[in-house]
């Protein structure tokens, strides 16, 4: 791969200084199921992501890659090899990650403002200042007005909206995203991929982001990761050359070099969507 980025404006290519290198390496993760036999989720997963750099993670259901990210979050330990953060090896939870969930992960008694202000709480910053800087991401991500609303008050995608300021606001190096945007109605899906993009362009930090939608993983991504059916490995990694900013999702995805790079990306993904039907199928009967 290309690290350079030659498709990357410069300024980004300064931002992108304070992100962080994510190395993992013969990366393997075991459990123990109820009847206490032992299941491989993931066996030698070996990737780099560059700092700065958007990276998508597609495959089948129950290929591992929510495992991944939850090694590379330090969430979990790895049964083998090993996650490396800057040089330094995972063995806690990451400094400066943060992880977007595909469920909400809002707390249903604060406010939308406090759900958003926490993290900077957390992290020593006074209450005072954090409800301004709070503000402003709440007006980036479009919420100006909303502040004292509850979640539960909220659409799905404005508590996407809410969950993407708060994953955020604290600058983050590591940005995680587990299907962000699965549950989302086509044409608000498409509005929270703009947005991404366009904050992401901001902050450049660097993302790991896992989704089912292989239009999505090629319109946001810089590089794109097939993993296989279970146990999941990694299968192939596809650059992808669409000149940045990138602008609306819904267009690029009519460029003749997109629709390229998706169907040589849906040659390999789909004997791994078929192979893992065919397992699935064949443990149900």
């Amino acid at each position: 791969m290309d690290t350079n980025h030659p498709h990357r404006p410069p300024a980004a290519a300064e931002r992108a200084e304070d992100a962080a290198r994510i190395n993992i390496v013969g990366l393997t993760k075991r459990y123990l199921t109820p009847k206490g036999e032992a299941f491989t989720a993931i066996r030698d997963v070996t990737l780099t992501v560059e700092p700065g750099e958007f990276c998508a993670i597609v495959g089948p259901t129950g290929c591992g890659k929510s495992t991944t990210l939850a090694q590379v979050s330090g969430l979990e330990r790895p049964s083998a090899g090993s996650v490396s953060v800057r040089d330094q090896i995972v063995d806690g939870i990451t400094n400066g990650v943060s992880y977007m969930f595909q469920a909400d992960a809002l707390f249903p008694w604060k406010t939308v403002l406090g759900n958003v202000s926490i993290g900077p709480v957390l992290l020593g910053t006074p209450k005072r200042e954090a409800t301004v800087l709070a503000r402003d991401w709440l007006r980036r991500v479009g919420l100006a007005g909303f502040e004292d609303r509850y979640p539960h008050q909220l659409s799905g995608g404005m508590r996407k909206r809410v969950a993407m300021a708060a994953a955020l606001i604290n600058n983050p190096r590591i940005l995680l995203m587990d299907e962000p945007f699965g549950a989302l109605d086509v044409q608000t899906k498409a509005i929270m991929q703009n947005e991404l993009l366009q904050l992401w362009e901001g902050l450049r930090p660097s993302v790991l982001f896992i989704t089912h939608d292989l239009d999505e993983a090629v319109a946001l991504s810089d590089r794109v990761v097939i993993m296989t059916s279970s146990p999941g490995t990694i299968k192939d990694v596809f650059d992808i050359d669409l000149p940045r900013p990138r602008g609306n999702v819904q267009q690029i995805r009519h460029e003749e070099r997109f629709l390229e790079l998706q169907g040589r990306i849906w040659e390999s993904l789909k004997d791994e969507v078929t192979r893992a039907y065919e397992q699935t199928a064949g443990a149900a009967a």
